[in-house]
């Protein structure tokens, strides 16, 4: 194992977490033929094969979950040398680790790219992942810091909210509602939904949204992307409970409106999430008192939009 390099030790590590050479050919910005080339690689040192394959899923071997073990350790060991490196040269040149949901795809690279301007030289190593990658990434030291909207309970965490983040019941705008007043739940419920996957952010505000009587809403269709949700509601497939944050553009646009539902809008919040014990980089600090200094004033000039008032 003397000649075993990081790099293939992070890419076994992907493959083995994901259970798929083409997703973390996906997650590292590799080929598939490139990440192969690195298990290979590092087998040849171990030996052993570390994978088996079962009709079209790979497994771990014994050996290969003692390789996961120990190269999860070795990883985090750098990791603690580049923190403690990162400490010396503070913000300035820092790297910055943050990963976000896929509603903040919508405004969070606008808001890097004002902090970069505020601090030079500083890289970033930045993810737009569903929920449970997320916790993952938290969970397994991946990250510095996550953004997110429901801060886990089962995970030693700091978060603290930073910005609004208000959900609404969107429509093509020549539905048959789209100018009617105080829509009841029950009325609205009736309606065919287009709806993100359950276990996704948007689908826990959605229960959280319509509470018991999330089981009488009419799921049409589950879709796991916002954009193809956004595309069926505007060719008139169905209605749809999302952030305002993913549909602004389309608001604007006049290609979908906000229906008046009672109970809704919906108001959350932005948090700023990292494990309670971790020792934050220079950078990462700075960035979360960035967040929470002007974070909502920047998503709201990211989008383009007023801040949505919950209904009352």
């Amino acid at each position: 194992m003397r000649n075993a390099t990081l790099r293939q030790l992070k890419v076994f590590e992907a493959v083995a977490r994901l259970r798929s050479f083409s997703r973390a050919a996906e997650e590292l910005h590799l080929t598939q033929p490139a990440v192969s080339t690195q298990v290979r690689k590092l087998q040849e040192h171990a030996g052993l094969p570390l994978f088996e394959q079962l009709g079209k899923k790979i497994h771990l071997t014994p050996a290969g979950a003692q390789m996961l073990e120990s190269s999860r350790e070795i990883i985090q060991k750098f990791q603690e040398a580049e923190e403690a490196m990162a400490h010396f040269r503070g913000v300035s040149g820092g790297r910055l680790n943050v990963s976000v949901i896929s509603a903040g795809d919508y405004f969070f690279p606008r808001l890097l790219v004002d902090f970069a301007q505020r601090h030079a030289d500083v890289s970033f190593n930045f993810g737009v992942v569903n929920r449970e990658e997320l916790l993952t990434r938290l969970k397994d030291n991946q990250t510095d810091l996550a953004v997110m909207v429901r801060p886990p309970d089962d995970l030693d965490t700091n978060a603290e909210a930073f910005a609004p983040h208000p959900y609404v019941i969107v429509a093509p705008p020549g539905h048959a509602l789209a100018r009617t007043r105080r829509i009841t739940v029950n009325r609205i419920a009736r309606e065919p939904f287009v709806v993100r996957e359950q276990g996704s952010d948007t689908w826990n505000s959605m229960a959280q949204g319509f509470g018991p009587q999330l089981a009488s809403v009419n799921v049409a269709m589950e879709i796991r992307s916002t954009e193809t949700i956004k595309q069926a509601v505007m060719a008139g497939m169905g209605i749809s409970f999302l952030s305002a944050h993913t549909v602004s553009r389309e608001l604007q646009a006049g290609s979908l409106v906000v229906l008046d539902v009672q109970g809704f809008p919906l108001m959350l919040n932005w948090y700023v999430v990292h494990r309670r014990t971790k020792r934050l980089p220079p950078v990462a600090q700075a960035f979360k008192a960035f967040l929470l200094k002007d974070g909502a004033k920047l998503i709201e000039q990211a989008l383009g939009t007023k801040p949505v008032r919950k209904a009352r």
